[in-house]
């Protein structure tokens, strides 16, 4: 299979995963209305569906590390499906945790090996690894209007109707693992990689964590905060989130072109000062102008979402499998965790008090990345070689 089609297939496969991590807080309304849950109790779920991810996710990176599990790509597909599928079955408080908690599983073993199999079928690239991520964006961006078609109508018990996705998904995976010749690629260990730069890897994630807890946050309160902002309207709200799912998709695709002119640290610095302004916009600009800020957010927190999934790989050559994980999958599932606290701020004063702190979560992934090395690696095009009117450079100048 050609590589093109294979990052097609993945793309499409990784929209089918990360439907469900968008549909976690797309059920809060529905939630919220239909079961009479608070802020703290419906940041609850958020966090059930993160705090196993989070930790798994490093676990399953370790995995890949040590030996090639690409079945793992149809497997946890299904199982991050089933976990929403049921999650609307019961109205015991706990089982929908235990629900959302089994699919925040399904999306842990998802995405370390997933961003394998993408490096490998798009040569290391980050242009490829774009389009992988654009497909989760997308699937993000979906989660809203497939939410509020399904529950909207059916209520939370036709959440059985959201494992559809995860069909396809699983279908998608299994065409692209039997591929003539990519199996044995895919199975094979990785060849020997050069030296990792821990400091530098350490750096980026927490650069990662600040971006995660802004976007989680606003992804787990914005249908609330912007359908009370604009007169109480649950679609005005639903169609918030969608924008800031949707904003997701064009950021990765213009982060891919902007890594090809710029190197991709300055790319991701620069983006998150624009998030900072953007997010500001968010919480105190009123009327629908709400709108173009969530956007603004939205491709800001986005531009550098799969330049530092490549960043991480190439910081840690020698475990693709552990970074993927940290970077795609660990450091976003973090955010999570802080939902809960902005639930209770919310709580104890209000929605917008709660929000503003997430204006200086950018500003601090700004500080983190500066002067933070460009990785030589497959993420990188190769510098030209030198001409000979010019001067040898040592190595050590150049990172």
């Amino acid at each position: 299979m050609r590589s093109k089609a294979s990052i097609t297939l993945l793309s499409v496969g990784h929209a089918c995963v990360d439907v469900y991590q968008g549909a976690v807080a797309s059920l809060i309304p529905f939630l919220v209305a239909e079961r009479g849950y608070g802020y703290a109790a419906a940041s609850g779920v958020v966090l059930a569906a993160a705090l196993l991810s989070s930790v798994a996710q490093p676990l399953f990176g370790a995995l890949t590390d040590r030996r090639p599990v690409p079945w793992l790509l149809p497997a946890s597909t299904l199982l991050a499906g089933l976990g929403i599928a049921l999650s609307g079955s019961g109205g015991s408080y706990a089982l929908t945790l235990a629900c959302v908690a089994v699919s925040g599983l399904g999306v842990a073993a998802y995405h370390p090996e997933s961003a394998r199999v993408a490096r490998l079928a798009g040569g290391g690239g980050h242009s490829a690894m774009g389009w992988f991520s654009l497909g989760g964006n997308l699937g993000f961006a979906l989660a809203p209007p497939l939410v509020t078609v399904v529950v909207g109508t059916g209520g939370l018990r036709w959440t059985p109707l959201l494992a559809l996705p995860a069909l396809a998904g699983a279908a998608l995976s299994l065409a692209v693992l039997r591929a003539p010749g990519r199996r044995r690629r895919l199975f094979a260990p990785a060849p020997p990689a050069g030296p990792d730069d821990r400091t530098s890897f350490l750096r980026l994630s927490l650069a990662v964590v600040c971006r995660s807890v802004v976007f989680t946050g606003l992804s787990s309160f914005l249908a609330l905060y912007a359908a009370r902002r604009l007169g109480g309207s649950v679609p005005a709200g639903t169609a918030a989130l969608f924008v800031l799912y949707l904003g997701g998709a064009a950021g990765s695709v213009l982060g891919g072109r902007l890594a090809g002119r710029f190197d991709r640290v300055t790319v991701c610095r620069w983006s998150y000062l624009l998030s900072a302004a953007a997010v500001a916009g968010v919480v105190f600009v009123p009327g629908p102008a709400l709108y173009l800020c969530v956007a603004l957010t939205s491709a800001g927190l986005y531009v550098p979402f799969s330049l530092q999934v490549t960043l991480g790989q190439d910081y840690l050559p020698s475990r693709v499998g552990t970074a993927s994980g940290i970077t795609l999958g660990l450091t976003v599932s973090v955010g999570g965790l802080v939902s809960p606290l902005i639930g209770r701020a919310a709580d104890a004063t209000s929605l917008r008090t709660a929000l503003a702190p997430l204006i200086l979560m950018p500003v601090l992934s700004w500080l983190l990345l500066r002067g933070l090395p460009e990785p030589a690696g497959p993420g990188r095009r190769a510098d030209p070689p030198a001409g000979p009117a010019q001067r040898a450079v040592p190595k050590s100048w150049v990172q």
